[in-house]
């Protein structure tokens, strides 16, 4: 299995005590995540966010409907928190976000090990330019959601 990285950053013009809890929230995801996936949460509201907490989610990729099922693996609030696909269309997804204190505000870091079933070509096409537009539109809509701060 070929393993790949993605990464992504912004700055937020939030502490990490603050910029944390707005992106840890499951919830919030249906608001950054591009409507074109049509993403959202199917776990019931008020979920328990902690180290073992497993979360349901539905979406469309390329109009093909998925379920994601996702677990937090690791969380260290307000600096770290890990997801991984326990469920889902790749066969590997480990999804480590970082939050660090940065020109009084916070360097959101995104790191992304992945693994796609198919050859590189598929990775190279699909995948890649998926991602890309996909980590793409959270900076923006971030932006509106934060009352129009540079992030």
């Amino acid at each position: 299995m070929k393993t790949r990285v993605f990464e992504s950053e912004q700055w937020l013009p939030l502490p990490p005590n603050q910029a944390f809890p707005f992106i840890a929230d499951a919830f919030k995801l249906e608001l950054i995540t591009p409507p074109i996936l049509q993403f959202r949460v199917l776990t019931p509201p008020s979920i328990g966010m902690q180290a073992g907490t497993v979360i349901d989610y539905r979406l469309k990729l390329h109009g093909i409907p998925l379920h994601w099922q996702g677990e937090i693996t690791v969380w260290e609030g307000p600096f770290r928190l890990v997801d991984v696909q326990r469920r889902g269309p790749y066969r590997l997804w480990r999804h480590e976000h970082t939050f660090i204190n940065a020109d009084a505000g916070t360097l959101a870091h995104e790191y992304v090990d992945y693994a796609v079933l198919g050859v590189g070509l598929v990775t190279k096409l699909l995948v890649e330019p998926d991602l890309n537009k996909i980590f793409a539109y959270p900076k923006v809509k971030l932006r509106e959601l934060l009352a129009g701060e540079e992030v």
